[in-house]
């Protein structure tokens, strides 16, 4: 595929994450820029049905699957060229990945800012569903060589590519919610992310002294080591690597949060809470009063002594000898 498309890929993804992770974010629905997500030819009523994505964010997911087709065409014409059976193989497993995300992308259009496809939000959440069902199942099983350091790269890609899934399947649950939608956002930055590092790794001999690229086409190829130790320590440096992207993700993420929470406020899912000096000040104005056993032991008695005579009273008037 080459470092280039391993680049563009990831570059894709972390712009499509990005955006997702933004519009989801509830403290910036609450601020001006939410004008600039929605349409002015939307009405009121598709604003409410989707209101976290944006027409930008399908017409992108559109034009990365096209790109996503076009580049699986060439490396299964090349793997034809080559004679190379599972080349060919593999490209038609990712032709089928590519046309779900245009089908979600291409239905959100029609269905949220035209009036062709009057479908619920739910359904372009399934699409997406299989569609990263299928990214999942393509580099769970692909083994090509079981002895290849790229399987181990694809082994850590299945931990973003399964926190869309399952955050895709929590936005079925609960479509209201922004929650799942930022948490794919996060997924989907991770996945660009780690793409890229692919791409470096394989192509630009950053993965380690001992290893080497083997390829037989466009789409086929295997990286191999000479020894049993230079095998386990490509191993180590992926999970080092994988660890180092996922660090740098949750600074990137707490120092975003904090510039919007600095220039558009805190949530409004924190508004309601409380400091415990508020509670406290309630009981430092309130007065309290000492008083003696002895007392609040006369106290009872009086009372006693007052429901008798009520009582008596109430049982004179109803046997008639009560005053007129």
């Amino acid at each position: 595929m080459g470092f280039f498309t391993y680049t563009m890929a990831g570059s894709g993804f972390i712009l499509i994450g990005a955006w997702e992770a933004l519009t989801s974010s509830n403290s910036l629905r609450s601020s001006p820029l939410t004008s600039i997500h929605a349409p002015p030819q939307a009405s009121s009523s598709r604003t409410k049905k989707n209101p976290s994505s944006s027409c930008l964010t399908f017409i992108s997911i559109s034009v990365f699957s096209l790109l996503l087709i076009l580049n699986s065409i060439v490396s299964f014409v090349d793997a034809l060229n080559s004679s190379d059976k599972v080349g060919s193989a593999l490209q038609l497993q990712v032709l089928a990945i590519g046309p779900l995300f245009l089908l979600c992308s291409v239905t959100g259009l029609l269905a949220n800012f035209t009036n062709s496809i009057p479908l619920p939000h739910s359904m372009l959440s399934l699409i997406g569903l299989f569609a990263f069902v299928e990214e999942f199942l393509l580099f769970y099983l692909q083994r090509k060589n079981t002895s290849g350091i790229e399987n181990r790269y694809f082994d850590l890609l299945l931990v973003p590519i399964t926190v869309c899934l399952f955050s895709t399947m929590m936005e079925l649950k609960s479509p209201k919610s922004n929650y799942p939608k930022l948490a794919r956002g996060v997924g989907l930055i991770l996945q660009g992310t780690w793409f890229v590092q692919m791409g470096l790794s394989f192509y630009t001999h950053l993965i380690t002294s001992g290893c080497s690229l083997h390829e037989k086409s466009r789409g086929n190829y295997t990286i191999r080591c000479k020894g049993h130790a230079d095998y386990h320590r490509a191993r180590a440096i992926a999970t080092l690597q994988f660890n180092c992207h996922l660090a740098l993700l949750v600074v990137l993420i707490m120092g975003a949060y904090s510039v919007i929470v600095k220039k558009y406020g805190v949530p409004r899912d924190f508004t309601q809470y409380r400091p415990l000096g508020a509670e406290m000040q309630q009981f430092e104005n309130t007065q309290f009063t000492l008083d003696s056993d002895d007392d609040v032991g006369e106290e009872i008695k009086e009372e006693d002594n007052v429901g008798k005579q009520k009582v008596g009273v109430v049982e004179s008037g109803m046997n008639g000898y009560g005053t007129h």
